[in-house]
């Protein structure tokens, strides 16, 4: 059995900027704030992050004033993954020089690769660090899936200890939890089948919604691996109102407008992302009073 890098909810969190770049006082709001409502990790300069538009010193810094603040509280992963497997490798490499706690490693996007070739890609990162490796499967994103024989094939790698499925794929899921048991860690990465994905044998999330409410999904988690299966699915059916709004647009335009709205100030999304429209502003305001949010 693998040793977990956290259990229960792990914030995907958003990156504040301004025009000039990286609102690194509003960060450590947001870092706090994460911290005393109960999040068990960080992810830093993920997809919610919008790592895609950041240069590699912005990544860096930020990686790198993550780490500092949190000082240990609870893990920092790091989001170092890409297309260029050698860029991977020099990112993770000073995640880890900095003092990250482990890295999350989305699948090559836009020039893809065969099943053979995420193996080959994730096998030679992992050979050059030390930390322990998060699988981030996103499709609908990337444009490239990892199968569960992948999956299988990678968890033989020591330092390959979770994946964070978002594939949407509750049968995939269930595949990969079947094949490679204990060697593979497996976290939601949707916040509306984290009850689902637990009840396969996943330990947590890595949730967009807890950048709003941490507690909230923290305790849904660890009601339902407790045992209070009726609070918790409770919990799941109460947010879905709000997790729909919070993707009514490409993350992380809602998630950023729904932060503004709670008195935080983390700016717009970066171009090729706009605000979110009137119209889903409207809906994403009335469900943030119904969460008691605003």
């Amino acid at each position: 059995m693998k040793k977990n890098l956290f259990i229960g909810c792990g914030t995907a969190l958003v990156t504040p900027f301004t025009e000039d770049g990286i609102n690194f006082i509003e960060l450590e709001k947001l870092l706090e704030f994460q911290i005393a409502q109960g999040a068990d990790s960080i992810i830093i300069c993920g997809t919610t992050g919008e790592s895609s538009t950041m240069s590699l010193d912005e990544k860096k810094k930020v990686i790198e004033f993550a780490v500092k603040t949190v000082h240990k509280r609870i893990p920092v992963i790091s989001g170092t993954g890409g297309n260029n497997t050698k860029e991977v490798i020099e990112l993770s490499q000073y995640a880890e020089e900095v003092g990250a706690d482990g890295l999350l490693l989305v699948t090559p996007y836009y020039n893809k690769t065969t099943q053979a070739g995420l193996v080959a890609h994730y096998s030679e990162i992992a050979k050059n660090v030390t930390l322990p490796i998060i699988l981030y499967n996103v499709p609908s994103r990337t444009g490239v899936n990892i199968e569960p024989r992948t999956c299988l094939a990678l968890s033989k790698v020591s330092n390959i200890i979770g994946i964070k499925e978002a594939s949407g794929n509750l049968s995939q899921v269930a595949e990969i939890a079947s094949l490679c048991k204990d060697d593979l860690w497996i976290y939601s990465g949707n916040d509306d089948q984290i009850l689902p994905i637990l009840s396969l044998g996943g330990i947590g999330v890595i949730s967009v919604l807890s950048n709003l409410a941490p507690k909230f999904v923290h305790n849904m988690v660890f009601d339902y691996l407790s045992g209070n299966f009726t609070l918790a699915k409770d919990s799941q059916i109460k947010c879905i109102p709000l997790v729909h709004c919070l993707f009514s647009e490409v993350n992380p335009i809602p998630i950023k407008a729904a932060l503004n709205k709670m008195g935080y100030h983390v700016g717009l999304p970066r171009l090729p992302l706009i605000p979110i429209s009137p119209s889903h502003l409207y809906e994403l305001e009335l469900e943030l009073k119904n969460f008691k949010l605003i």
